[in-house]
């Protein structure tokens, strides 16, 4: 059990959950550990178990931990996803500015699929190609299908990176272009874009062809910022 410094002030929330982020990211408490249950938090701590239930929610909500309805509380994996709620109140202001979201996406995006390319093994790669064979198959009527499997390439890619940086980037863009997207995707010819970009990255990627890789990155770009215009 690691060691609990006892709470004297009852109302600092904040203090808990900086006592306990620090057994996480100290390693103290390592990814799978199971959190002390909130009645014995509360009691060492010195606290009523609201303010221990607040202080876990906040840390489920930064992916420190992951609370399990009848299991209790646990230390979130090093490679855990990044909740999409704690990104869009990251960026609540901005997720509607079309042309500052674009800007992101391309500077994201661009690198994240140049890395991943260079380093994708076989396995890797036909994921990403059964994803876009799948991806052609979304009927034109189910628009968030096709959304989602546009998220599963670009979040597979971030992930092939070997970047850990790049794999949180890409998580956060993801979330971030979701709104936009959905918009977007309804303006003739996206859709196109999207497959016949993705195509070509995905050809240029089994080839090890990284000035293909360049050019099917512009092409989906240049093609989405005509489709970005048109909805700003």
């Amino acid at each position: 059990m690691v060691k609990i410094n006892p709470i004297k002030r009852v109302t600092l929330t904040e203090q808990v959950l900086e006592q306990v982020a620090s057994w996480i990211t100290s390693n103290e408490l390592k990814p799978g550990d199971k959190l002390p249950n909130e009645r014995l938090l509360a009691e060492e701590f010195g606290v009523n178990r609201g303010r221990i239930r607040e202080s876990l929610r906040a840390l489920a909500l930064i992916g420190l931990i992951t609370i399990k309805p009848g299991e209790g509380s646990f230390v979130s994996g090093k490679e855990s996803v990044l909740p999409a709620e704690t990104i869009l109140w990251m960026y609540h202001n901005e997720v509607n500015n079309l042309e500052e979201v674009y800007a992101a996406r391309k500077l994201i995006e661009s690198e994240v699929y140049l890395e991943a390319a260079e380093r994708m093994t076989e396995d890797e790669i036909k994921v990403i190609d059964d994803i876009l064979k799948d991806l052609k198959k979304v009927p034109k009527t189910n628009a968030e299908e096709f959304q989602r499997l546009l998220d599963d390439f670009d979040l597979y890619m971030g992930s092939c990176s070997g970047n850990k940086i790049y794999n949180k980037l890409m998580q956060t863009i993801v979330h971030l272009r979701h709104q936009s997207m959905v918009k977007i995707l309804n303006v003739p010819g996206a859709r196109e874009n999207s497959i016949k970009s993705r195509t070509k990255l995905v050809k240029a990627v089994k080839e090890k062809n990284l000035e293909e890789v360049k050019k099917a990155i512009e092409l989906n770009f240049s093609g989405a910022k005509r489709f970005y215009k048109q909805n700003i």
